[in-house]
């Protein structure tokens, strides 16, 4: 009772009138016990899906149309890219868009805009795109092999290290061979179920793996990872999709997005994107010929 008169901008008491009014017209009761401790009844119970279910597909119909700066905006995003590059750069965005809600999900799927409900949808890939949406360029990916800096690796040999992989993109070490041109002789280690558990097994020294620039940067950064052979493009973009319909919360996201991205970007571009075990800064190229 209370959570919904803080939700609906009412008093208590008023929730209270609403909810018995509910029940003369539906001849049943559904609140029983005290006052101060209700719980639903039978009828109560029943109600709740479908009512839910119901209200939550207004609301998302609503936001379909509505045109507003402020408010919910629904974001589809892989999950390692949200949690490893979205989420700690999302708070400069909250600092300046105080009025937008940012409502986050994960997915790898390809976009249906016309089946789902978010806003904007962040994918990796090399296309094509769904033609009913906007493409907004991110970056091209650049990924190579990292591992725990703290394995301190005579002469960077890796050879002893398990090679870590991940269900979601078995082909990653075949991929970066063939894009780096390098060969690299690792023993057979694990494979994970989700990108992100890969990359944290590397960090705690379980092995080494492919991961992308963005996804790592700031572990590399932090001196908790370190890129033997620096990155190399794999061919493949990060982008925003975003529906066809203007859409002001969206726009304004995009537009964050874009330069957040772009200053990302400028930073991978001066040489200052790869660091070694100890936090230096070493240029792209010094990574390369190691």
């Amino acid at each position: 009772m209370k959570l919904a008169a803080q939700e609906l901008n009412v008093t208590h008491s008023a929730i209270s009138r609403q909810i018995q009014h509910l029940e003369e017209v539906l001849g049943t009761r559904l609140f029983e016990g005290p006052k101060h401790a209700p719980k639903l009844t039978e009828a109560g119970r029943t109600l709740i899906p479908g009512l839910s279910a119901a209200f939550d597909q207004i609301d998302a119909t609503v936001r379909l149309v509505s045109d507003t700066e402020d408010g919910a905006l629904d974001v589809s995003c892989l999950g390692t890219f949200l949690m490893k590059w979205l989420i700690p750069r999302l708070h400069r965005f909250r600092n300046d868009h105080p009025s937008v809600d940012i409502r986050l999900s994960t997915a790898d799927s390809p976009v249906d805009f016309s089946r789902e409900s978010f806003d904007v949808a962040i994918r990796v890939g090399t296309g094509p795109w769904p033609v009913e949406c906007e493409v907004i360029p991110l970056f091209s990916e650049r990924f190579g092999p990292v591992y725990a800096a703290n394995l301190a690796l005579e002469g960077g040999a890796v050879t002893h290290l398990p090679r870590l992989s991940t269900q979601t993109r078995r082909s990653a070490w075949d991929d970066w061979t063939r894009q780096s041109g390098i060969e690299v002789e690792a023993e057979s280690g694990t494979e994970f179920e989700h990108f992100y558990f890969m990359v944290e097994a590397a960090v705690g020294g379980l092995g080494i793996c492919i991961a992308p620039w963005p996804l790592v940067a700031d572990d590399i950064k932090a001196g908790r990872l370190v890129a033997p052979f620096g990155f190399t493009e794999s061919g493949q973009s990060y982008v925003a999709l975003r529906r066809q319909r203007r859409n002001k919360k969206a726009g304004t996201f995009c537009d964050w997005l874009s330069d957040a991205a772009s200053g990302f970007d400028r930073a991978s571009n001066t040489g200052i994107d790869h660091f070694d075990a100890g936090g230096r800064e070493t240029s792209s190229m010094s990574l390369a010929n190691r």
